[in-house]
């Protein structure tokens, strides 16, 4: 998968999480959210040439190691990473729901992530 395709994926999931907050669904617009900046750190870690993993841990872990304590990304966007996942989960696996405030802010966060990624990936997120 190209860093462009992933950028892509990133914004389709930010305007789909987007979607389902407007209709209500806060935890189906948690999961997309949360999917928007995977996606979005994924293409990220291409752009800088490391392994992505195989699973949500293996990227977290890597945009840790690799984005966030070499200072090319904040660690505020790294705690946000992590926060999202933290969401996904819960709307995922958990019997309970996300509160509205908490997935109305997730969703808004992911606007931020992916674009700030897309700032950092442009050069390279180009189609060949």
């Amino acid at each position: 998968m190209s860093i462009h395709i992933l950028l892509r994926k990133a914004d389709q999931a930010r305007t789909s999480a987007q979607a389902l907050l407007n209709a209500g669904d806060v935890d189906g617009a948690c999961n997309r959210a949360c999917y928007a900046m995977f996606d979005a750190a994924r293409a990220c870690l291409m752009a800088q040439g490391f392994d992505l993993g195989k699973t949500h841990k293996g990227v977290l872990s890597a945009f840790s190691e690799h984005l966030i304590k070499s200072g090319l990304v904040s660690r505020d966007l790294g705690r946000l990473l992590k926060r999202a996942e933290a969401f996904r989960y819960v709307a995922d696996y958990e019997s309970g729901s996300i509160a509205a405030d908490d997935a109305r802010y997730l969703v808004d966060q992911a606007e931020v992530f992916v674009r700030a990624r897309h700032e950092a990936c442009d050069d390279r997120s180009r189609p060949d």
